[in-house]
């Protein structure tokens, strides 16, 4: 058994995944988020490490003497390139395609393993397996979390689909499916309507998009008379085409190009996407599905070079949106707006590195984009965590010393993202630049002015860019501190998620152990051994001082969570149900009769927990904590946070 047999494991696998939660991970919804977790971090694990599996083999691979391969793999020494014919989908038949040649029509299930394949298959089960952990912690307190990691899981099959497909109609499959999941996890929090709202923004921007797509695959069958992406290519590049045809397919597929990728005039999707959870943000919307379009136009080399206007088209969108979206991002406040808008703004760099004939190097900011990106996006999780849900950078400040790592990797990511040299966003930017510099010698043969205009163009958006970002930077860890008095007594919390470390019915005893233990306090309770940390120089100190406080307040959280586990229940879900209903509503509607009777259940079902939760308190503090406060007060939100199930 080869590497290369088992490629199509590698997008079944998450598939197999999703399929096991949506079936029936409602069962393990409460109580046992556990075998949820375990599901969907082993099925993309397993992927990650055949990936790596198959990239290690390509690598070592001596094309000058080949193995012997299975008998459904074929081998191009001249290309590097190792194709899986797995089954044939679609056998038509033979037709006249428009250069008055017959065509074979029979689309096969046909997975590729080349450089270019491999560079996305590592960025693809690394950074999402690594924000598969990330989500576990992040994801915690969230209802849905069963359908949270199907989405996820789904997202990663279809994208792995999207990377492997050998021909453009099984790339268009994948291509499709990540646009479902991003319409499905954009709107996560369906319940609200901006996030609903902001889900079908995306599907139908992209829809716009994937016509173009459709239309150029038509066109495509019709004149090549195949799809299959090796033979396209090279038709191509011998000439057998007419170049009208080769421009119109190259435009038609970069307008679908422009949708998945968020360029100008469909970029519109891409920052109202930030609606959904941000590990969402930081895979998808970062890192892999908005730099498909990149790698379509890669992958389609053979059409781009030999059309210099479709080259002219796509570096000039590239640049142009490069800039303006540089420049919204100077203006943003709102934390993940910015990353957003700087998000638009690379993918037009990849764009502009890809259309000056620099397929290499646009390919080369795509990898080091989804790095310093996703860390980018996953640090301004973080921050968002710990401030309660703030996302506003003006109500943010001095936040180094309380969340020093979270600010340290940020920095990092910034650097990397601003080009300062030795980072790697450096050497990928320097050399698109480069290229477009000297573009009117290369494949696009652009006229002189033209290159210099994209050189230009990359150039203020490369100053805008570390403008903007040293300017989150500073807001969010220097400046003056402006954060709301009632967050910053535990802004720290926000670093010390431990993914799936404590499942929710087991807080309260965790809780008491680790106070015993003398561990320090985590979002979970108390955690890990060896008791407080001791105090250094130019560290800040994290636990209260007055050790009797901290250890009154361990054993206040863990009979709590122990109370609220085993007596509330359900009840405590249909209590803040019945609440998010009548948050929802008009202020015309919440005023009238049903909304009356509806706040009297409310009312009713607090005082029923407020008698039970008193019932199994130790002696002593449920006069601390009984009757339950309204919903809405400052001791509700204290009491939640104590029982585990406050969000964000």
């Amino acid at each position: 058994m080869t590497a290369i047999s088992l490629l199509w494991l590698i997008p079944v696998l998450p598939a197999l995944g999703a399929l096991l939660n949506g079936l029936f991970g409602w069962r393990f919804e409460h109580g046992r988020r556990g075998v949820i977790t375990a599901v969907a971090l082993a099925s993309t694990a397993l992927s990650m490490l055949l990936a790596l599996w198959n990239i290690v083999t390509l690598a070592t691979l001596d094309w000058a003497h080949l193995p012997a391969l299975p008998a459904n793999v074929t081998a191009d020494a001249a290309h590097h390139s190792l194709s899986l014919h797995l089954a044939t989908w679609i056998p038509v038949g033979n037709f006249l395609t428009g250069l008055g040649h017959t065509g074979h029509f029979n689309v096969d299930w046909l997975f590729v393993l080349d450089p270019l394949a491999s560079i996305m298959l590592f960025v693809v089960t690394v950074v999402g397996f690594l924000i598969h952990v990330y989500s576990v912690g992040y994801m915690a307190h969230d209802t849905g979390y069963f359908r949270y990691f199907t989405y996820l899981n789904l997202f990663m099959a279809m994208m792995l689909t999207l990377v492997l497909g050998g021909n453009y109609l099984v790339m268009f499959i994948g291509w499709e499916g990540v646009g479902l999941c991003s319409y499905l996890l954009i709107g996560f929090y369906y319940t609200k309507d901006f996030c609903a709202d902001a889900g079908k923004k995306a599907f139908l921007t992209n829809r716009i998009g994937d016509m173009g797509f459709a239309a150029g695959l038509m066109l495509m069958l019709y004149w090549f008379g195949t799809l299959n992406m090796a033979q396209v290519n090279s038709m191509a590049v011998s000439g057998a085409v007419p170049g009208w045809v080769i421009t119109a397919i190259a435009i038609l597929l970069f307008v679908g190009a422009t949708g998945k990728s968020a360029q100008i005039p469909l970029y519109v999707w891409l920052p109202d996407a930030m609606a959904g959870p941000t590990p969402v943000s930081a895979l998808i919307h970062a890192a892999t599905m908005v730099t498909s379009g990149v790698y379509l136009v890669a992958r389609s080399n053979g059409l781009y070079t030999m059309s210099p206007e479709a080259l002219m088209v796509v570096a000039g969108v590239g640049g142009v949106t490069a800039l303006y979206a540089a420049s919204i991002a100077l203006v943003q406040n709102d934390i993940k707006k910015v990353l957003a808008y700087s998000t638009v703004s690379q993918l037009g760099y990849m764009f502009m590195g890809v259309g000056v004939g620099a397929y290499a190097a646009g390919v080369f900011h795509l990898y080091t984009h989804a790095f310093f990106k996703g860390l980018l996006f996953l640090g301004s999780g973080a921050v968002i965590h710990a401030m309660s849900g703030e996302q506003d950078m003006r109500k943010m400040g001095q936040l180094w010393k309380k969340l020093p790592h979270t600010a340290k990797t940020f920095l990092i990511a910034t650097l990397a993202i601003s080009g300062v040299p030795l980072f790697s966003g450096f050497f990928s930017k320097d050399e698109i630049l480069w290229q477009a510099h000297v573009s009117s010698g290369g494949p696009g043969h652009f006229p002189a002015g033209y290159a210099q205009l994209v050189w230009i163009l990359g150039v203020v958006a490369a100053l805008l860019t570390a403008f903007y970002m040293f300017r989150l930077v500073y807001l969010t860890f220097f400046n003056s501190n402006r954060v709301n008095p009632e967050v910053e007594h535990h802004v720290h919390v926000g670093e010390v998620v431990l993914p799936g470390a404590v499942p929710p019915a087991r807080c309260g005893a965790r809780a008491r152990r680790g106070a015993q233990r003398g561990g320090r306090m985590g979002r979970h309770g108390a955690v890990g051994p060896g008791g407080p940390r001791r105090h250094r120089p130019g560290h800040p100190v994290v636990l209260p001082r007055d050790r009797d406080a901290l250890q009154a307040r361990r054993d206040l959280q863990g009979a709590v969570q122990d109370a609220a586990q085993q007596v509330l229940g359900r009840r405590d879900l249909q209590l803040r149900h019945h609440q998010a209903l009548r948050d929802d509503v008009p202020d015309r509607i919440r005023r009238g009769p049903l909304a009356r009777r509806r706040n009297r259940q409310c009312r009713g079902l607090h005082e029923r927990s407020s008698w039970h939760v008193a019932e199994v308190l130790p002696d002593g503090l449920h006069q601390e904590l009984s009757p339950l406060p309204d919903p809405g007060s400052p001791r509700a939100a204290v009491l939640f946070l104590l029982m585990g199930e406050l969000h964000g």
